[in-house]
């Protein structure tokens, strides 16, 4: 019964966690709501006002005073530096700066509590209860970094697989007479992904009042894809120089292409010392079983007689 009660309890934590982030998420839609359409806006807030739960109602400011205040103490060096990361990483559950490092505290209490609550109950010594707060803080500083380092990771392969289409579209665009942002506008309307968000948002930055630049080396910094920040500087060299756009994105796409071919061509060679392992540990045994088994049988009875 004690294991139960302690499984349902870590369980309900972590969906409280996810609970609340959808929560944010829907109140967040509801207030850009007021925005987009007035009258929408005005029934929507109403709702939220009569028909919110406590949480809602009393501790969402006191929350919201708090990341305000925890914000104001973090070192502005720090804040760039996450939210640089959460980017990279394509903004996991909607997390700021702040919620991030507030989780990652959060962790830091958490988890040595947990692992040592469960080490004792499993009647452990207090040297296995420390070890376990020990297991606990480790987890507790190496999951975050790990979890935010695959999703860049992630992205990032996503990103490389959508570049060959996106400057084929790219090329297409610019070889039938429209400009680099018309062809940027072209390549978000008729495709879907990584490069095309992130170009969406160059755009609407350059809308802002950032040079094409700036929005340019933003797009370089958060896709941490080599081929990418080739791609993102010889544009802002042909630009620099004058030398045609179309001309640029012929010979990218080339590149681009020809190291897919390359990436193909190195995984295919290592597909045979990858499949040395399994075949050493698990087929060539079966195979020793199956052929020298009944030979091995016949011999010891033999030999017994």
């Amino acid at each position: 019964m004690i294991y139960i009660s302690f499984f349902c309890a870590v369980t309900l934590t972590i969906y409280s966690l996810f609970a609340f982030q959808e929560d944010r998420k829907k109140h967040i839609r509801r207030r850009m709501s007021t925005f987009i359409d007035q009258e929408e806006g005005t029934e929507t807030v109403t709702v939220s006002v009569t028909e919110g739960n406590v949480f809602q109602r009393l501790f969402a400011p006191v929350w919201k005073e708090f990341k305000r205040s925890f914000k104001r103490r973090m070192p502005g060096e720090k804040v760039a530096k996450i939210e640089m990361l959460l980017l990279q990483a394509g903004s996991p559950f909607g997390m700021t700066p702040v919620e991030y490092r507030l989780f990652q505290i959060a962790l830091f209490l958490l988890l040595p509590l947990l692992f040592g609550s469960y080490a004792i109950l499993l009647k452990g010594g207090l040297p296995v209860i420390i070890l376990a707060g020990l297991v606990g803080i480790g987890a507790a500083v190496f999951i975050p970094p790990f979890y935010i380092k695959k999703k860049i990771q992630q992205r990032s392969r996503l990103a490389l697989r959508e570049l060959p289409d996106v400057l084929d579209l790219l090329t297409v665009s610019l070889e039938a007479g429209l400009g680099f942002d018309s062809a940027l506008s072209k390549l978000i309307s008729k495709k879907e992904g990584i490069l095309a968000s992130e170009f969406h948002r160059c755009l609407e930055e350059i809308r802002l009042g950032k040079t094409r630049r700036e929005a340019l080396t933003g797009v370089k910094d958060r896709l941490v894809v080599d081929e990418i920040k080739v791609l993102i500087s010889s544009i802002l060299q042909a630009e620099k120089l004058g030398i045609g756009m179309v001309q640029v994105m012929r010979v990218q796409s080339q590149e681009v292409r020809e190291q897919r071919k390359q990436r193909a061509e190195e995984e295919a060679m290592k597909a045979p010392i990858k499949m040395l392992f399994p075949l050493v540990l698990f087929i060539f045994p079966s195979l020793f079983i199956v052929l020298l088994g009944p030979a091995i049988i016949q011999f010891i009875i033999t030999m017994a007689r």
